[in-house]
């Protein structure tokens, strides 16, 4: 058999950078795994997290808007791939681990409950221990999902774990195959959540400053192209991924403005009261009645695990699962007819 890994993994010291993380160096996975004959183990990595179950219900996850009306807003899925592809554009241009960067981009959100934020700061406001989105997805591909022979966990490797546990926060992920993804994250969340409160009417294009439209781009494509061309320019041959100084100010200031705007916007939020409301709902209702949780939950309740399980039931809900689950629990069937 010719062993294609074995090439691929050579290939990557003739071509990418010294500074980038080379596949047959990585510090491995919390449990022996036989090395795959075709893929390096970064790629098997991506593999895991496109094939899990969790990866799948990011489709059904909404970003900021809550049931909108329209075919073209972002959900949590096409936030990942938009954040996955401009990640890679960034990693090949600084000649550094393209697999690598994928399979963090992949699995950053995972973790992300029903609802956007509104459900992240519900959850975190009435589970004993909290709840932060980067933590649950790290707690998605270690225990949740289950990736072969009933074992828990994805068992991936110690870079991608690091990278989806550090690209929120205050902490740079080790490898600068994560600290691009982290930043690409804050740059394709921004940009889109323009052009969805736009369409949402919730933003007109003539109100974002002219200073920022000058600094950044006055159009999406614009100004997703001129960041990523300033973080090229500004990272390379550095031990840090990083935007210029100028525009790192004028990015911030665009983050301050879509928060005054659009984050705190009545427009945007009228519907997360609710939405809050079916959360914590949902996460009483289960922690009264635990048994009435999938099998897997329970099991995972019944060994040791407790209300930590009632919390990963109902952050892995998808919007539509939720809210139709909350209808079947608590609203007399009549009334909906």
């Amino acid at each position: 058999m010719i062993y294609y890994r074995e090439m691929y993994e050579k290939l990557e010291y003739e071509i990418l950078s010294s500074v980038a993380k080379k596949s047959a160096d990585t510090l491995g996975r919390r449990l022996f795994d036989t090395p795959c004959p075709l893929r390096t183990e970064y790629q098997r990595d991506r593999d895991r997290i496109i094939h899990s179950k969790s990866f799948r219900r990011l489709k059904h996850k909404t970003q900021v808007f809550l049931s909108p009306e329209g075919d073209h807003y972002r959900t949590r899925l096409t936030h990942t791939l938009e954040v996955a592809q401009i990640a890679r554009t960034i990693a090949r241009a600084l000649r550094l681990n393209e697999d690598l960067t994928e399979a963090i981009a992949l699995g950053h959100d995972l973790g992300h409950t029903p609802f956007g934020h509104c459900g992240e700061a519900r959850l975190n406001a009435i589970h004993p221990n909290g709840f932060k989105h980067n933590m649950q997805s790290l707690r998605v591909v270690d225990f949740l999902e289950r990736h072969h022979n009933d074992t828990f966990g994805l068992n991936l490797t110690f870079e991608v774990r690091d990278g989806i546990e550090h690209h929120s926060g205050p902490i740079l992920p080790v490898t600068l195959e994560g600290q691009i993804v982290k930043i690409c994250d804050r740059i394709a969340y921004l940009n889109h959540d323009i052009d969805d409160a736009i369409r949402a009417n919730v933003l007109k294009a003539s109100e974002i400053p002219k200073t920022l439209i000058e600094s950044i781009g006055n159009s999406h494509g614009a100004r997703i192209n001129n960041l990523i061309m300033d973080l090229i320019e500004s990272s390379h041959d550095q031990t840090t991924i990083k935007l210029s100084a100028e525009k790192e100010e004028a990015f911030n200031t665009l983050r301050n403005f879509m928060f005054e705007h659009v984050y705190y916007n009545k427009e945007a939020k009228k519907e997360e009261e609710r939405a809050e409301y079916i959360v914590e709902a949902l996460y009483d209702y289960f922690k009264l009645r635990p048994e009435l949780m999938p099998s897997e939950r329970y099991e995972d309740y019944t060994n040791n695990e407790g209300i930590e399980a009632v919390k990963d039931y109902v952050a892995s809900m998808s919007d539509r699962y939720a809210v139709n689950l909350y209808k079947e629990l608590f609203i007399p069937k009549f009334w909906l007819y």
